[in-house]
């Protein structure tokens, strides 16, 4: 659990007297205006192949209602409802800036008798137990301040039997993709985040949190330990992503 730990330990702003939640939520705030543009820049559009990929675990279970944690600006809501056509989706996140991003664009596609968005927290979600039909989370767990505690929260409203698929940035181990990874992320990522985002620190937290997030085999057994049941870890793009899957 000691990798975990560590991970709760990374912060966006080192000097800030805030708590990592409340970190996030103003980094997130500050950057929502760009993310959408980075997040595709920078992953060169893969990020749209592996979410792509994630939504294709819930397909044959054919979900009604779908909860979308850390939905950020939206975009793996509005996959998930043109791929999977549920009857409808709320997303949460604790950024209203980035909510708000999302809204216009839902908004914009006339989704917003399908899709909703709303302010709220990973480890206190504001519904009854055993709600959702399935729940989604892209490139969000790692940003929680407590992760177990998050994902016995998406296990309390997940029906029995229903899925929870998780899409989280991993550490590549294959030479030469893990040198060319480090270099991108520790050096080039920032100075991207600086000009487009006029964020260096958002996006120097990234490498970090992705390095001291518990990963594989480790964030398996944190899913069971959490009394999640039939937890697979598929690695996508030379290790660059992982999609983590686990059943109420």
């Amino acid at each position: 659990m000691s990798e975990n730990v560590n991970a709760q330990k990374i912060v966006p702003f080192a000097e800030s007297k805030l708590s990592k939640k409340e970190q996030i939520a103003s980094m997130f705030d500050d950057i929502a205006f760009r993310y959408d543009f980075l997040n595709h820049f920078m992953s060169l559009g893969i990020d749209v192949i592996w979410r792509k990929k994630a939504l294709g675990y819930l397909k044959q279970h054919r979900p009604k209602l779908m909860l979308d944690i850390a939905t950020g600006t939206g975009d793996f809501a509005i996959m998930a409802n043109k791929r999977l056509q549920p009857e409808k989706i709320i997303g949460i996140d604790i950024s209203e800036g980035m909510l708000e991003v999302g809204r216009q664009k839902i908004a914009k596609q006339g989704l917003t008798d399908k899709i909703t968005l709303q302010l709220g927290d990973s480890e206190t979600i504001s519904f009854p137990d055993q709600t959702f039909d399935a729940i989604t989370v892209a490139f969000g767990v790692r940003n929680f301040e407590n992760l177990e505690k998050g994902l016995a929260e998406m296990r309390r409203v997940l029906k029995p039997g229903a899925k929870l698929v998780i899409l989280e940035f991993s550490n590549p181990t294959v030479f030469p993709i893990k040198q060319l990874y480090n270099l991108y992320f520790r050096y080039i990522t920032p100075l991207l985040g600086k000009w487009v985002a006029k964020s260096k620190a958002a996006y120097s937290y990234l490498p970090e949190s992705v390095k001291a997030f518990p990963q594989g085999e480790v964030m398996c057994n944190i899913l069971t330990n959490t009394g999640f049941q039939a937890v697979t870890c598929k690695k996508l793009t030379f290790g660059i992503c992982s999609i983590y899957c686990a059943t109420r």
